[in-house]
């Protein structure tokens, strides 16, 4: 154990906080300035980075691990980036952990290549590395991951797509994240298999972030390249809310298929609205929670977390297709984010 682990825990919360000026991370303190948060008590810290504090779906996350720290008799500390690719802040981070002392760091890689150098020096610091919901590249990086399967995912939605346009031709745009983050990517893929085509089929491709606001920029893009777009896969459902305004404003909002991937509480409310047609929902309480009871039972036991475990994805639409497993938005909304 580092030296720096040995001190008083408010020397431990400073000692976190230093340094960490690329983070917009939950505060040390009273407002949004730099450092982590801490919840829960115990000899054992575990560590919780996620790619940004302000998306819903890592609000969430942070949720199941608050609560689960409690439960299993641990110290959660939790660091985010300031925007979803924000590397250096999540190197940071790592390395601020590290030098607390934690046994266990849970992070959802904002890039999946170059946070794993800085993964590894806390594995060789005898430090349990844990993905959840995006893997690194290569996944063996991390000693475990914990996430939704995101190329069935998006293959959900995809064979939905296709479903609902019952044999009309399609053509589909894809607002995608970014690129170097394997869970785009695999959200991507998966439409497509499902869907049954290429991305020579794809009439637009832009990326957005996970944003709404770039969401909309993106699809007023593509509708100005394509104006006959029908089918419009998004990688979450800010983006897709962000291209149904872009659609409402054309007038196109009835004949635009939208379908997209998250399952949150909001996304599921515009699936029943009719704003989105399908989602595949995810479940991010259950990442985090399962990645706090690893860590606590390493520090117990000395036993490692390893490999892929599935936390569950499930299509969501009150519009259901033939051939197509779904459930209706009364269940999603009953387990949106759970």
């Amino acid at each position: 154990m580092s030296r720096i682990s040995r001190l008083p825990s408010s020397l431990l919360r400073a000692a976190a906080c230093t340094g960490v000026a690329g983070l917009a991370l939950t505060a040390c303190g009273s407002g949004s300035g730099s450092g982590t948060a801490s919840t829960g008590s115990g000899s054992v810290k575990v560590g919780l980075i996620t790619k940004t504090d302000t998306n819903p779906f890592f609000v969430k996350m942070k949720e199941g691990a608050e609560k689960a720290a409690k439960e299993n008799g641990v110290e959660l500390s939790t660091a985010a980036g300031k925007f979803d690719g924000d590397n250096a802040g999540q190197v940071t981070a790592v390395e601020n952990m590290v030098a607390a002392g934690v046994k266990g760091i849970l992070i959802t890689p904002s890039d999946s290549k170059a946070i794993v150098p800085a993964i590894e020096k806390a594995k060789a610091k005898g430090v349990l590395v844990i993905a959840l919901d995006t893997p690194t590249d290569p996944e063996s990086a991390v000693d475990a991951l914990f996430a939704t399967d995101n190329l069935k995912a998006g293959e959900l939605i995809g064979q939905y797509a296709k479903a609902a346009m019952k044999g009309k031709s399609a053509k589909i745009a894809t607002l995608d994240l970014a690129p170097g983050v394997s869970v785009g990517v695999q959200r991507h893929n998966g439409f497509l298999k499902g869907f049954g085509a290429t991305d020579k089929d794809v009439a637009c491709a832009q990326d957005t972030g996970g944003d709404q606001a770039k969401g909309q920029t993106a699809m007023e893009n593509c509708l100005q390249k394509a104006p006959d777009i029908n089918v419009v896969y998004t990688i979450n459902e800010p983006a897709a809310l962000g291209a149904y305004t872009a659609l409402k404003a054309k007038g196109r909002e009835k004949d635009v298929l939208i379908v997209s991937v998250d399952g949150g509480c909001t996304g599921t409310q515009a699936v029943k609205d009719g704003k989105i047609a399908a989602t595949s929902q995810q479940y991010p309480l259950k990442m985090a929670a399962e990645g706090v009871k690893a860590v606590a039972t390493y520090a117990k036991d000395g036993k490692k977390a390893s490999g892929y475990t599935d936390t569950g994805v499930t299509l969501i639409t009150d519009k259901a297709q033939d051939g197509v497993t779904s459930k209706d938005t009364a269940y999603g909304l009953e387990n949106c984010w759970g």
